[in-house]
């Protein structure tokens, strides 16, 4: 019982962990599958969290927070789209500026506004959110093995969670089964046949980006509101790319995307288990090595990957309308 309870435990854990990843991983789903290269996933979630926070704290109410993170992603999508949609710029350059932007412009502005080094103030119970239990926890978690995981498993998470892995379903939907998915598809691989059909290319990738801005939004709010009371300098901690590799990994399929985020979350749930503990005949193993698993995981997985996946064939390319 004891190993099913460890089990139980890592398995809730990893359902915590693999949140913010899937996230990530539909926003970038949705601006690559039209085209648009966006590991600006990393600023735009730590945008997403410091907003949320601060709008949380000063407002009051964890759902004003939510809004304003998303709108504010909703900017930051537009503005990656102003200059590599609209003015043909390198998507890469973009990206990587408004990474190294959000990076010191959030720390800068939580000292600036709360006289604190890029942390926020504490959030109460009214301006966070909570966990949701569902009916009948107390008398379901008395019986062996079904209680524990209805109570561990099932019930006592954030709202997050659940709409994250409703997240997936929705997007295998909207990008494979429906006229718009059928048009982002086709402007992530022939623009130029989509421009002939009278449909605006530039309109196309603006709405994926915008799409790509609320779910991303969600991650970064999900960080500071609901895992922890506050922000914190760089706290989304690499999450973004890994959710960009997941989403390679994935064959940009919210499917792969999925079970890949589920592999770096459970690595990453298991490490934190294994810090400390003695293994038969290695002795602790020190902290460094067992932290850097997830990553080395990446490293390994794309490195077996990535030349299988073949990504949306315009993708970072810019569209020029021949006239």
């Amino acid at each position: 019982m004891d190993i099913f309870l460890e089990l139980v435990s890592i398995l809730s854990a990893t359902l915590r962990i693999s949140t913010p990843l899937i996230f990530a991983s539909m926003a970038g789903l949705f601006a690559e599958r039209s085209g648009t290269i966006d590991f600006s996933l990393e600023g735009k979630m730590l945008a997403a969290a410091f907003v949320a926070a601060s709008s949380a704290y000063v407002f009051g109410s964890e759902w004003y927070g939510l809004l304003a993170a998303i709108l504010c992603c909703i900017a930051l999508s537009m503005l990656h789209g102003f200059a590599s949609v609209t003015y043909k710029g390198d998507q890469v350059v973009s990206c990587v500026a408004i990474n190294i932007m959000m990076i010191g412009l959030t720390a800068a502005l939580a000292a600036a506004w709360f006289k604190k080094a890029g942390v926020t103030p504490t959030l109460n119970d009214q301006q966070r959110f909570h966990e949701i239990s569902f009916p009948f926890v107390e008398q379901i978690s008395n019986i062996p093995i079904l209680g524990i995981i209805y109570s561990e498993l099932i019930s006592g998470h954030h709202i997050f969670i659940y709409l994250a892995y409703i997240s997936v379903p929705i997007v295998y939907w909207i990008v494979f089964k429906t006229s718009f998915g059928l048009q982002l598809r086709a402007v992530g691989e022939n623009p130029s046949a989509v421009d002939t059909a009278g449909i605006s290319v530039s309109l196309l990738r603006y709405k994926a980006l915008a799409i790509n801005g609320i779910l991303i939004a969600f991650a970064g709010t999900y960080l500071s509101t609901a895992v922890l009371s506050h922000f914190s300098r760089e706290m989304s901690a690499g999450r973004g790319y890994l959710a960009l590799a997941a989403l390679i990994f994935g064959k940009w399929r919210p499917k792969g995307a999925l079970i890949a985020c589920l592999i770096f979350a459970f690595t990453d749930a298991l490490q934190m288990r294994l810090q400390g503990v003695a293994i038969l005949g290695i002795g602790v193993i020190p902290v460094q090595f067992i932290q850097a698993i997830p990553y080395v995981l990446t490293v390994v997985l794309l490195a077996g990957f990535v030349g299988k996946a073949v990504a949306p064939s315009a993708i970072g390319q810019p569209y020029i309308k021949e006239r």
